[in-house]
């Protein structure tokens, strides 16, 4: 730290950190991925899924699309204060397939990610699919 400022380079480093893990993960390439993430990594998906590797995440997402990946809108990134790690805002859209062929392409996501010491330690992900599902069902409480 400088005068009190986050240096931007902390800030630059952990976003760069977060977008090469997350094209690395839509190729996908669990294993590449998991280059990123340090000791602990923790992975907390909606619906509060737990996962411990970049290869769960990745197994989840075979199942639940016939392929997805993510169009980055912006990725900010903030210092906590309180333990000097780097949070890390990815926003956007998913887009893909389901399972039986139809296209999507406006599901919005967020994923927020906790980098300490160069390596992302915890990921939290939410997106629309959900309710995407639940509406493709008939089973929404109220229209899309």
């Amino acid at each position: 730290m400088t005068g009190g400022c986050v240096e931007p380079d902390k800030l630059a480093e952990a976003k760069r950190i977060v977008e090469h893990y997350l094209e690395l993960s839509m190729v996908p390439d669990p294993v590449g991925a998991s280059a990123h993430v340090g000791p602990g990594f923790r992975m907390i998906f909606t619906g509060g899924r737990r996962f411990g590797s970049p290869a769960d995440s990745a197994a989840f997402n075979a199942r639940r699309y016939r392929w997805v990946k993510k169009r980055f809108l912006r990725t900010d990134a903030a210092l906590d204060p309180e333990t000097g790690a780097v949070r890390v805002y990815n926003t956007g859209y998913l887009y893909g397939e389901w399972p039986d062929g139809t296209p999507f392409e406006t599901n919005r996501y967020i994923d927020i990610f906790t980098v300490s010491d160069g390596k992302i330690t915890e990921t939290q992900v939410w997106n629309d699919s959900a309710e995407i599902l639940l509406d493709r069902h008939g089973l929404a409480e109220a229209p899309l």
